[in-house]
Protein backbone atom coordinates (compact mmCIF):
# COMPACT_ATOMS: atom_id res chain seq x y z
CA UNK A 1 0.00 0.00 0.00
CA UNK A 2 1.26 3.32 -0.70
CA UNK A 3 1.60 6.14 1.96
CA UNK A 4 -1.09 7.98 0.75
CA UNK A 5 -3.37 5.10 2.30
CA UNK A 6 -4.35 5.80 5.94
CA UNK A 7 -6.72 4.68 8.67
CA UNK A 8 -7.81 6.11 11.93
CA UNK A 9 -9.74 5.41 14.67
CA UNK A 10 -12.13 6.55 17.09
CA UNK A 11 -12.78 5.07 20.92
CA UNK A 12 -15.86 2.69 19.45
CA UNK A 13 -13.92 -0.26 18.30
CA UNK A 14 -9.88 0.14 17.80
CA UNK A 15 -9.18 -4.06 17.82
CA UNK A 16 -11.30 -3.93 15.01
CA UNK A 17 -9.57 -0.84 13.17
CA UNK A 18 -6.12 -2.06 14.28
CA UNK A 19 -7.37 -5.64 12.22
CA UNK A 20 -7.95 -3.72 9.35
CA UNK A 21 -4.98 -2.22 9.09
CA UNK A 22 -2.96 -5.31 9.62
CA UNK A 23 -4.68 -6.64 6.50
CA UNK A 24 -3.72 -3.45 4.37
CA UNK A 25 0.01 -3.66 5.90
CA UNK A 26 -0.20 -0.09 6.96
CA UNK A 27 0.32 1.07 10.56
CA UNK A 28 -2.95 2.41 12.29
CA UNK A 29 -2.78 6.05 11.96
CA UNK A 30 -1.61 8.30 15.01
CA UNK A 31 -4.25 10.76 16.87
CA UNK A 32 -5.36 11.60 19.94
CA UNK A 33 -9.28 10.66 21.12
CA UNK A 34 -10.28 11.38 24.55
CA UNK A 35 -12.64 14.59 26.50
CA UNK A 36 -11.45 17.67 27.92
CA UNK A 37 -12.32 17.73 31.75
CA UNK A 38 -15.72 19.55 31.01
CA UNK A 39 -16.36 15.98 29.40
CA UNK A 40 -16.16 17.68 25.53
CA UNK A 41 -15.07 15.26 23.20
CA UNK A 42 -11.50 16.11 22.14
CA UNK A 43 -9.74 15.27 18.77
CA UNK A 44 -6.11 15.48 17.37
CA UNK A 45 -4.71 13.96 14.41
CA UNK A 46 -0.63 13.14 14.80
CA UNK A 47 0.16 12.33 11.20
CA UNK A 48 0.48 14.50 8.16
CA UNK A 49 -2.72 13.80 6.22
CA UNK A 50 -2.09 16.22 2.92
CA UNK A 51 -3.16 15.08 -0.28
CA UNK A 52 -3.93 11.65 1.92
CA UNK A 53 -7.22 8.60 1.35
CA UNK A 54 -8.05 9.07 4.41
CA UNK A 55 -10.18 6.30 6.44
CA UNK A 56 -11.87 6.55 9.58
CA UNK A 57 -12.83 3.73 11.73
CA UNK A 58 -15.90 4.22 14.44
CA UNK A 59 -19.01 2.38 14.54
CA UNK A 60 -21.63 4.09 15.72
CA UNK A 61 -22.61 1.58 18.76
CA UNK A 62 -23.38 2.36 22.35
CA UNK A 63 -22.49 5.11 23.95
CA UNK A 64 -24.11 6.46 20.51
CA UNK A 65 -23.78 9.79 20.46
CA UNK A 66 -20.60 10.16 21.94
CA UNK A 67 -19.17 7.63 19.19
CA UNK A 68 -21.13 9.54 17.19
CA UNK A 69 -19.48 13.00 17.78
CA UNK A 70 -16.32 11.95 17.75
CA UNK A 71 -16.82 10.36 14.63
CA UNK A 72 -17.68 13.66 13.19
CA UNK A 73 -15.01 15.49 14.86
CA UNK A 74 -12.71 13.09 13.36
CA UNK A 75 -13.91 13.99 9.73
CA UNK A 76 -13.71 17.63 10.52
CA UNK A 77 -9.77 17.60 11.92
CA UNK A 78 -8.94 15.84 8.51
CA UNK A 79 -10.87 17.94 6.14
CA UNK A 80 -9.27 20.85 7.67
CA UNK A 81 -5.92 18.95 7.68
CA UNK A 82 -5.70 18.86 3.63
CA UNK A 83 -6.74 15.02 3.51
CA UNK A 84 -7.59 14.41 -0.60
CA UNK A 85 -10.62 12.02 0.58
CA UNK A 86 -12.37 10.96 3.73
CA UNK A 87 -14.17 7.68 4.06
CA UNK A 88 -16.23 6.92 6.89
CA UNK A 89 -15.96 3.48 8.09
CA UNK A 90 -18.94 2.81 10.50
CA UNK A 91 -19.53 -1.02 10.38
CA UNK A 92 -22.44 -0.72 12.83
CA UNK A 93 -24.46 2.36 11.66
CA UNK A 94 -26.59 3.60 15.17
CA UNK A 95 -30.18 5.13 14.45
CA UNK A 96 -30.69 2.79 11.61
CA UNK A 97 -33.81 1.31 13.34
CA UNK A 98 -35.22 5.28 13.40
CA UNK A 99 -35.56 5.56 9.56
CA UNK A 100 -38.50 6.64 9.16
CA UNK A 101 -41.74 7.41 11.05
CA UNK A 102 -43.71 5.15 12.99
CA UNK A 103 -46.06 8.17 15.33
CA UNK A 104 -46.95 11.91 14.59
CA UNK A 105 -44.18 14.59 15.48
CA UNK A 106 -41.20 12.08 15.67
CA UNK A 107 -37.77 12.90 14.01
CA UNK A 108 -36.01 10.83 11.47
CA UNK A 109 -32.97 10.24 13.09
CA UNK A 110 -31.16 7.89 10.49
CA UNK A 111 -31.35 10.60 7.85
CA UNK A 112 -30.21 13.41 10.73
CA UNK A 113 -27.46 11.52 11.84
CA UNK A 114 -26.46 10.71 7.96
CA UNK A 115 -26.84 14.64 7.29
CA UNK A 116 -24.32 15.60 9.92
CA UNK A 117 -22.06 13.07 8.72
CA UNK A 118 -21.68 14.46 5.67
CA UNK A 119 -21.82 18.31 6.36
CA UNK A 120 -18.83 17.27 8.80
CA UNK A 121 -16.55 16.24 6.08
CA UNK A 122 -16.93 12.87 4.48
CA UNK A 123 -16.29 12.29 0.72
CA UNK A 124 -17.83 8.81 1.31
CA UNK A 125 -19.78 6.25 3.90
CA UNK A 126 -18.55 2.41 3.96
CA UNK A 127 -20.67 0.58 6.27
CA UNK A 128 -22.14 -3.27 6.59
CA UNK A 129 -25.56 -4.58 7.10
CA UNK A 130 -27.88 -1.25 7.27
CA UNK A 131 -30.88 -2.16 9.19
CA UNK A 132 -32.90 -1.25 5.43
CA UNK A 133 -30.98 -0.73 2.15
CA UNK A 134 -33.26 2.33 2.09
CA UNK A 135 -31.07 4.69 4.27
CA UNK A 136 -28.51 4.24 1.56
CA UNK A 137 -30.80 7.05 0.25
CA UNK A 138 -30.31 9.25 3.67
CA UNK A 139 -27.08 10.13 1.59
CA UNK A 140 -25.99 12.61 -0.84
CA UNK A 141 -22.56 10.81 -1.04
CA UNK A 142 -21.13 7.71 -2.51
CA UNK A 143 -22.22 4.81 -0.20
CA UNK A 144 -20.15 1.49 -0.05
CA UNK A 145 -22.42 -1.23 1.45
CA UNK A 146 -21.10 -4.37 2.38
CA UNK A 147 -22.79 -7.28 3.73
CA UNK A 148 -21.95 -10.50 5.73
CA UNK A 149 -23.57 -12.86 4.35
CA UNK A 150 -21.03 -14.98 2.83
CA UNK A 151 -19.31 -15.03 6.34
CA UNK A 152 -21.77 -16.54 7.93
CA UNK A 153 -22.96 -18.67 5.66
CA UNK A 154 -19.56 -20.44 5.28
CA UNK A 155 -19.44 -20.56 9.06
CA UNK A 156 -22.76 -22.31 9.15
CA UNK A 157 -21.75 -24.96 6.58
CA UNK A 158 -18.63 -25.40 8.86
CA UNK A 159 -21.11 -26.26 11.42
CA UNK A 160 -22.20 -29.38 9.58
CA UNK A 161 -25.71 -29.59 10.42
CA UNK A 162 -28.11 -31.83 9.20
CA UNK A 163 -32.09 -30.61 8.03
CA UNK A 164 -31.52 -26.86 8.60
CA UNK A 165 -34.66 -24.38 8.46
CA UNK A 166 -33.94 -20.90 7.99
CA UNK A 167 -35.86 -18.69 10.07
CA UNK A 168 -36.68 -15.44 10.01
CA UNK A 169 -37.97 -14.12 13.47
CA UNK A 170 -40.17 -11.02 11.48
CA UNK A 171 -41.57 -10.49 8.25
CA UNK A 172 -39.10 -7.64 7.59
CA UNK A 173 -36.08 -9.57 7.22
CA UNK A 174 -37.50 -12.27 4.89
CA UNK A 175 -35.28 -11.07 2.47
CA UNK A 176 -32.02 -11.36 4.47
CA UNK A 177 -33.39 -14.71 5.27
CA UNK A 178 -33.88 -16.10 2.32
CA UNK A 179 -31.03 -14.89 0.98
CA UNK A 180 -29.21 -17.28 3.31
CA UNK A 181 -31.63 -20.17 2.60
CA UNK A 182 -30.21 -19.95 -1.02
CA UNK A 183 -26.69 -19.77 0.12
CA UNK A 184 -27.11 -23.22 1.73
CA UNK A 185 -29.82 -24.63 0.42
CA UNK A 186 -32.33 -25.11 3.36
CA UNK A 187 -36.10 -24.64 4.00
CA UNK A 188 -37.27 -21.19 5.07
CA UNK A 189 -39.94 -20.08 8.34
CA UNK A 190 -41.15 -16.45 8.64
CA UNK A 191 -42.50 -15.27 12.19
CA UNK A 192 -44.87 -12.52 12.36
CA UNK A 193 -44.23 -10.55 15.56
CA UNK A 194 -46.07 -7.78 17.19
CA UNK A 195 -44.34 -4.56 19.42
CA UNK A 196 -46.59 -2.98 21.24
CA UNK A 197 -43.62 -0.48 22.86
CA UNK A 198 -39.91 0.06 21.49
CA UNK A 199 -37.69 -3.35 22.49
CA UNK A 200 -40.18 -4.88 23.51
CA UNK A 201 -41.66 -7.76 20.91
CA UNK A 202 -44.60 -10.24 20.59
CA UNK A 203 -44.33 -13.45 18.53
CA UNK A 204 -47.84 -14.16 17.37
CA UNK A 205 -47.74 -16.68 14.39
CA UNK A 206 -45.34 -18.89 12.23
CA UNK A 207 -45.65 -19.80 8.87
CA UNK A 208 -43.22 -23.06 7.48
CA UNK A 209 -42.44 -26.29 9.52
CA UNK A 210 -39.45 -26.92 11.78
CA UNK A 211 -40.31 -29.87 13.80
CA UNK A 212 -36.97 -32.24 13.87
CA UNK A 213 -35.27 -29.85 12.34
CA UNK A 214 -32.05 -27.43 12.98
CA UNK A 215 -33.69 -23.65 13.40
CA UNK A 216 -31.34 -21.22 12.81
CA UNK A 217 -32.97 -17.72 13.25
CA UNK A 218 -31.25 -15.24 10.64
CA UNK A 219 -31.64 -11.36 11.86
CA UNK A 220 -29.17 -8.64 11.42
CA UNK A 221 -29.28 -6.86 15.31
CA UNK A 222 -29.49 -8.46 18.17
CA UNK A 223 -30.12 -6.05 20.79
CA UNK A 224 -32.29 -6.71 24.17
CA UNK A 225 -32.44 -10.22 23.13
CA UNK A 226 -36.19 -10.33 23.80
CA UNK A 227 -37.25 -11.13 20.23
CA UNK A 228 -34.70 -13.79 19.99
CA UNK A 229 -35.64 -15.61 22.98
CA UNK A 230 -39.03 -15.64 22.21
CA UNK A 231 -38.39 -16.68 18.68
CA UNK A 232 -36.35 -19.76 20.24
CA UNK A 233 -39.16 -20.73 22.32
CA UNK A 234 -41.84 -20.46 19.83
CA UNK A 235 -39.42 -22.73 17.69
CA UNK A 236 -38.61 -25.42 19.93
CA UNK A 237 -42.69 -25.70 21.03
CA UNK A 238 -42.95 -26.03 17.87
CA UNK A 239 -41.14 -29.53 17.94
CA UNK A 240 -37.03 -27.90 16.64
CA UNK A 241 -34.27 -30.26 16.98
CA UNK A 242 -32.30 -27.29 18.34
CA UNK A 243 -32.23 -23.54 17.78
CA UNK A 244 -29.07 -21.21 16.97
CA UNK A 245 -29.05 -17.74 15.81
CA UNK A 246 -26.93 -15.82 13.32
CA UNK A 247 -26.87 -12.22 13.50
CA UNK A 248 -24.43 -9.35 12.05
CA UNK A 249 -24.23 -6.93 15.10
CA UNK A 250 -24.69 -7.27 18.36
CA UNK A 251 -24.96 -4.34 20.87
CA UNK A 252 -26.09 -6.49 23.39
CA UNK A 253 -28.44 -4.24 25.35
CA UNK A 254 -29.37 -4.12 29.18
CA UNK A 255 -29.32 -7.74 30.33
CA UNK A 256 -29.54 -9.45 26.88
CA UNK A 257 -26.38 -11.70 27.22
CA UNK A 258 -27.52 -13.56 30.73
CA UNK A 259 -30.90 -13.79 29.06
CA UNK A 260 -29.26 -15.38 25.73
CA UNK A 261 -27.04 -17.45 28.53
CA UNK A 262 -30.18 -18.87 30.08
CA UNK A 263 -32.02 -19.56 27.07
CA UNK A 264 -33.18 -22.79 24.82
CA UNK A 265 -30.87 -21.19 22.22
CA UNK A 266 -26.94 -23.42 21.63
CA UNK A 267 -25.20 -21.14 20.22
CA UNK A 268 -25.05 -17.37 18.62
CA UNK A 269 -22.99 -16.52 16.23
CA UNK A 270 -22.10 -12.71 15.80
CA UNK A 271 -19.43 -10.32 13.88
CA UNK A 272 -17.08 -7.86 15.57
CA UNK A 273 -18.74 -4.84 13.99
CA UNK A 274 -19.61 -3.86 17.78
CA UNK A 275 -16.86 -5.38 20.32
CA UNK A 276 -18.15 -7.42 22.82
CA UNK A 277 -16.60 -8.20 26.53
CA UNK A 278 -15.61 -11.66 27.90
CA UNK A 279 -18.28 -11.79 30.32
CA UNK A 280 -21.37 -10.76 27.24
CA UNK A 281 -20.21 -13.41 24.81
CA UNK A 282 -19.83 -16.22 27.57
CA UNK A 283 -20.24 -19.88 26.17
CA UNK A 284 -22.80 -19.42 23.77
CA UNK A 285 -21.91 -16.53 21.70
CA UNK A 286 -19.33 -16.61 18.76
CA UNK A 287 -17.61 -13.94 17.45
CA UNK A 288 -16.42 -13.73 13.93
CA UNK A 289 -14.20 -11.12 12.41
CA UNK A 290 -15.34 -8.72 9.73
CA UNK A 291 -12.07 -7.44 9.41
CA UNK A 292 -10.65 -8.92 5.70
CA UNK A 293 -14.06 -8.26 4.16
CA UNK A 294 -13.59 -4.35 5.02
CA UNK A 295 -9.71 -4.36 4.73
CA UNK A 296 -10.53 -5.77 1.03
CA UNK A 297 -12.99 -2.86 0.59
CA UNK A 298 -10.88 -0.03 1.66
CA UNK A 299 -8.17 -1.43 -0.79
CA UNK A 300 -10.40 -0.89 -3.62
CA UNK A 301 -11.70 2.00 -2.77
CA UNK A 302 -8.73 3.49 -2.72
CA UNK A 303 -7.83 1.64 -5.91
CA UNK A 304 -10.55 2.89 -7.71
CA UNK A 305 -11.87 -0.80 -8.48
CA UNK A 306 -15.58 -2.14 -8.10
CA UNK A 307 -16.40 -2.83 -4.49
CA UNK A 308 -19.68 -4.76 -5.41
CA UNK A 309 -17.52 -7.46 -7.23
CA UNK A 310 -16.59 -8.94 -4.03
CA UNK A 311 -20.26 -10.33 -3.94
CA UNK A 312 -20.88 -11.38 -7.54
Amino acid sequence: MDSKLQVFSGSANPALAGEIADHLGIPLGRSFVGTFKDEETRIRIEDNVRGADAFVVQPTCKPVDHHIMELLLMIDALRRASARRITAVIPYYGYARQEKKTTGREPISGKVVANLIATAGANRLLTMDLHTPAIEGFFDIPVDHLRAVKLLTTKLRQMHLEDVVIVSPDPGGVLRANDFRARIGASLAIIAKHRPQPDVAEMLEMVGEVRGKNAVIVDDIISTGGTLVEAANMLMDRGAKAVYSFGVHAPLSGGAAGLIARSAIQQVVVTNTIPLTAAQKGDKIEVLTVAPLIAEAIKRIHEDVSVSALFT
